[in-house]
């Protein structure tokens, strides 16, 4: 099964951000999406994941489809600690609200912390953790309802480049783990050689490049030149107002 995007509009302000955006996501596949700030990568995330609408298209899921998104700063609440934090989705989301037991929140809670690599930091709260910690945090809330679709905006923003590695390795074994298709939004080229299968890039509310990580760093397509590139010289012009 596939997550499919058909012909996605949205406008905000009669500024058109999304034009007519198509791309399927096969099972077990992720996706990186870049593209200049404004260029409409993390709106295209909140309408895929039911934050935000859309004006016109289409989003198919796949049948049973469960989807999980974590936030560019981890999102995380600072007044509870990371047990409440992870577990908060199964105690607040009307479908899962009763489901399960203490116990079983328990073990799920540990389960996911595990899986990202934090063992034994339940009582432990936000600020006391460091930004990749907390960034794993939020990864193990984002998968606590065992998804099939995990959106990931910026993921390794503000990171140093060692824990970036670490979070980019976490996402490829996040999705292994759960067989789960994957949207990356990103600017960093190491997230997109470490992590993804195949990039997208917006401009201006449009795709002006689609295909594999290989076809991107290999710079035939001048958009993709351009990113790879870090140039100021183009076809994408950078807004300095």
């Amino acid at each position: 099964m596939s997550l499919e995007v058909k012909n996605l509009v949205k406008t905000f302000d009669d500024k058109k951000i999304l034009n007519n955006i198509s791309f399927k996501i096969e099972n077990g596949q992720t996706l990186g999406v870049i593209g200049f700030s404004g260029s409409g990568k993390s709106t295209l995330l909140k309408i895929i994941s039911g934050i935000l609408s859309l004006d016109s298209g289409e989003i198919i899921y796949p049948k049973d489809s469960e989807v999980a998104m974590a936030f560019q700063y981890s999102a995380l609440f600072d007044f509870l600690n990371v047990y409440e934090n992870i577990a908060f989705p199964l105690l607040e989301r009307r479908e899962f609200r009763g489901k399960y037991s203490k116990e079983e929140i328990d073990k799920i809670v540990a389960q996911k912390l595990k899986m990202v690599g934090l063992e034994g930091i339940e009582e432990k709260f936000p600020s006391e953790l460091s930004g990749g910690m907390q960034k794993r945090v939020g990864f193990a809330r984002a998968i606590v309802t065992n998804p099939n679709i995990i959106l990931y905006d910026e993921p390794t923003a503000g990171l140093d480049p060692v824990t970036s590695t670490m979070i980019e390795d976490y996402i490829v074994q996040l999705k292994k783990d759960l067989n789960a298709s994957c949207v990356v939004v990103t600017h960093q080229l190491s997230t997109i050689k470490r992590a993804v299968d195949y990039v997208i890039m917006l401009y201006q509310g449009d795709i002006v490049f689609k295909g594999s990580v290989y076809e991107l760093l290999e710079g035939k397509n001048d958009y993709a030149r351009q990113f790879v590139s870090a140039s100021i010289n183009g076809p994408m012009n950078i807004a300095t107002k």
